[in-house]
Parts: C-alpha cells; sequence; structure tokens
C-alpha cells in the first residue's frame, strides 16, 4: 500500500476485491516465474508463445496487472491538475505535457503505463519478499529481537 500511494496517490483498502486480486496475481507470479517454461520464455519467447504451459498463465496475469494499472492512469488523465500533482503518474503526465512538441521524448502513456507497471511489481513484490524473510528469520532466532 506504501508503493500504491506513491505510484497512485491512493491507498487501497485490505478489503478492496480489486487489490486482493492484484496481490494474488503477483503472489502467482512469484510462484510461476521458477517454472523451466517461464525462464526457457525468456530465451525464446517466439516458440513458447506456441507451447502450452506455466508461461502461458504468467503472460495472462501480467496483461491483467497491466490493465489494471492502465486504468489507473487514464483515470489520472481525466482528473489531472498540473499545478497540483498527486503522485508519479501525475509527475510523468506533467512531463509529458513539457515535452509534447519533442518527437524523440521518451514520456509517452506507453512508457508510462510500463514504469508505473515495473514499479508497482517490483516494490510489491521485493518489499513482500523480504518482510516475508525477516519475520521468518526473527521466528527462527527470536534471541536477536531482544
Amino acid at each position: 500500500n506504501i508503493i500504491c500511494s506513491i505510484i497512485f496517490g491512493d491507498r487501497f483498502d485490505y478489503e478492496d476485491k480489486n487489490f486482493l486480486t492484484l496481490i494474488d496475481l503477483i503472489e502467482e507470479n512469484n510462484k510461476l516465474q521458477t517454472s523451466i517454461q517461464a525462464q526457457l520464455y525468456n530465451f525464446f519467447p517466439n516458440v513458447m508463445d506456441y507451447l502450452p504451459g506455466p508461461h502461458q498463465r504468467l503472460i495472462k496475469n501480467v496483461e491483467k496487472v497491466d490493465k489494471f494499472t492502465t486504468n489507473i492512469v487514464m483515470e489520472h488523465q481525466k482528473t489531472l491538475d498540473p499545478t497540483c500533482p498527486r503522485d508519479f503518474i501525475d509527475a510523468f503526465l506533467n512531463k509529458m505535457e513539457q515535452e509534447k512538441g519533442n518527437e524523440d521524448s521518451k514520456f509517452t502513456i506507453e512508457t508510462l503505463s510500463r514504469t508505473t507497471l515495473d514499479l508497482f511489481l517490483a516494490g510489491t513484490g521485493t518489499t513482500s519478499i523480504t518482510l516475508r524473510f525477516a519475520v521468518l528469520i526473527l521466528h527462527k532466532y527470536p534471541e536477536i529481537v531482544g
């Protein structure tokens, strides 16, 4: 939720079905990434696109998470106040507006969607795994809590 407030400018209720679905998709993808098919997909994406396996589920999950972030970006576009950025997305949209005439600009909606997705996935996955291992270590070695 801290990552969400930085990127999306809003926290989600812990009972929010969309948020819980998103967390479930990320958890499932963390497990699917270790499959041999997912690893082969990184090397042979054109071939693996036609083969069944857990990598297909991983791709569908990423598409769902991407749709979620794209919807938030589109909502931000509708409610943007350039004088008062709420979060990362608003700051990026403001920069896009500044770069409007520049054909070489990397500040595009596609880049914003991808960057938002990357920040969300990397921040959420890394943070939750780090916290999980910290709790396990503290549980195994209670004397270091002292």
